[in-house]
């Protein structure tokens, strides 16, 4: 071999043995697939991890566990990277310096791994709480989630930096005059947030049910957040309340009624009879009361009663609850009463009154002179 390249591969081999900052050449190559391998393959891995353990969790008789296998699963694609950190690091043979940075590099992630897929495990962990606790609403287990959820963020913050050696009581010393300054300018948030906790508490409503603040809102509730609640008008149109607007004000939910009530007044003409007055008035009653779909008079009041004399009507008042407080169900039944109430009317002979006015002109004698004073002022004085 000539000599000159004897001397170019000696320079060859001179570099691949330093390499780069002193490490040779190679094992920077290899460390570099170990890491490009771990990546590659984070996906592959982690999935094969959770095959395995969905094939242990098939012989329980209970899903929590494979809801729990389904939530690690996406954590777990760390897990074959923060092992390449660690084998590369090894391969590469750093000095201390650079092999403590590494390893807050490795142990960082791995932090990452832990709390992610605690925050992921909320979720099943508090549909079990909520099944296993009877009196906890929906709503009460979606505040607990969330709350849930922020802890673990601040604790996995808390790990990564107490990993790179950055103290942490002066951060949330700072946090703390820093959440003083903010609470002087944000009295509305917290007065929602304990407004949003009374409703809690109270169980005043809960999604889906109809409820109505006068002069507010009136709809139903789809969703109780940390501040306000969002109420989908009749008309389709959201409408997001502070909770403190409903801890200060009456709140009607209509949702809760144990009957819905008709209360109308029915007038009658003037020229009805007292035979055909109870004849109508003993008609609807005996409808009411034999009818399913009105509750008994032993549950609710209920009244029909010749009430009282109006300037065109003698009114009847009837007063009666039914058993459905659905809407669709109840204008259905008060359209059939209707329809009743009229066959009993016309039944009796009478006729329901409407507004009207009755004018009498009084008729002067035979022969009598109608006095005017306009005439009386225009006629010749007598001699």
């Amino acid at each position: 071999m000539p000599d000159f390249l004897v001397e170019f591969w000696g320079r060859v081999v001179e570099v691949w043995n330093l390499g780069f900052f002193g490490i040779e050449a190679g094992l920077v190559f290899l460390a570099f697939l170990v890491l490009f391998a771990s990546y590659l393959l984070r996906r592959f891995i982690a999935h094969l991890i959770s095959v395995w353990l969905q094939k242990l969790t098939a012989r329980t008789k209970t899903d929590l566990d494979d809801e729990i296998v389904e939530a690690i699963e996406k954590p777990l694609t760390l897990a074959p990277i923060a092992l390449g950190i660690f084998l590369a690091a090894r391969i590469l043979q750093l000095p201390d310096q650079a092999l403590a940075i590494a390893d807050r590099i490795d142990r960082t992630l791995i932090a990452i791994i832990i709390f992610w897929g605690l925050t992921r495990l909320v979720p099943p962990i508090s549909s079990l709480i909520a099944l296993r606790g009877g009196e906890l609403t929906e709503t009460i287990v979606s505040w607990f989630r969330q709350a849930l959820k922020l802890f673990f963020l601040f604790a996995g913050a808390v790990a990564v930096l107490q990993i790179w050696n950055i103290p942490v009581i002066p951060i949330l010393a700072s946090f703390s005059l820093l959440s003083v300054a903010i609470a002087l300018g944000a009295q509305d948030l917290f007065k929602n947030l304990i407004g949003g906790a009374t409703i809690l508490a109270e169980r005043r409503f809960a999604p889906g049910e109809w409820i109505k603040v006068d002069g507010v809102v009136e709809g139903t509730v789809e969703r109780i957040n940390f501040r306000s609640t969002k109420v989908r008008r009749f008309d389709k149109a959201p409408v997001h309340v502070p909770n403190s607007v409903f801890a200060d004000n009456a709140v009607t939910n209509f949702s809760r009624m144990t009957h819905r009530r008709i209360y109308w007044m029915i007038g009658l003409e003037y020229r009805t009879s007292v035979d055909q007055l109870r004849q109508i008035r003993n008609g609807i009653e005996a409808y009411v009361t034999e009818n399913e779909a009105f509750a008994p008079a032993s549950e609710v009041s209920t009244f029909v009663h010749v009430d009282s004399f109006a300037d065109s009507s003698i009114n009847i008042m009837l007063y009666c609850f039914t058993k459905t407080t659905n809407w669709g169900h109840w204008l259905a039944i008060k359209e059939e009463l209707a329809c009743r109430i009229i066959e009993i009317v016309e039944g009796a002979g009478a006729g329901f009154a409407f507004p009207s006015q009755s004018v009498y002109i009084e008729k002067a004698p035979e022969g009598a002179e109608i006095f005017d004073p306009a005439t009386m002022r225009n006629a010749p004085a007598e001699a």
